[in-house]
């Protein structure tokens, strides 16, 4: 009985142990957030407000992968990823230049918005899939930089 007793107790006191551990999902962002540090990708966590005609319920925040611009007046612009494949700005028109369509193409369906400013370059993603995706992201990235 007493032996119960003693398991019974570390059982309780090792269980809160358990919830301490990174779930798979987690496990697998941490994974792929490695891989992006490792590759030269700067990542963080940011907030967005997200319109309202989006076909996916982007998370609050969202994860932002970005690089520095280079030249001297780069163009800025903003696109969001309506549904996989179509790219449209903030009135909701389509977008049509080739060159930005072709690199967007390459991007997966979770990529919720790629942007543009005078110093940085950022793609909010969803974080999912094989760390192939990370080169695709980065390849995209260094040529719009």
């Amino acid at each position: 009985m007493t032996v119960w007793i003693v398991v019974s107790i570390l059982l309780v006191v090792l269980s809160p142990l358990a919830w301490l551990r990174p779930s798979r999902h987690q496990s697998g962002r941490m994974a792929l957030r490695m891989e992006a540090r490792r590759i030269g990708l700067a990542m963080q966590l940011a907030p967005q407000e997200w319109p309202h005609w989006l076909g996916q319920e982007p998370p609050n925040p969202c994860a932002q992968y970005h690089r520095p611009r280079r030249g001297t007046q780069p163009a800025c612009w903003s696109y969001w990823q309506k549904s996989p494949g179509l790219w449209v700005n903030q009135w909701q028109e389509l977008c049509d230049d080739q060159v930005l369509l072709n690199h967007f193409e390459k991007l997966p369906g979770n990529v919720y918005k790629v942007e543009a400013d005078k110093q940085m370059i950022a793609l909010y993603w969803g974080e999912k899939g094989e760390t192939a995706v990370l080169q695709h992201i980065d390849t995209t990235l260094k040529a719009l930089a």
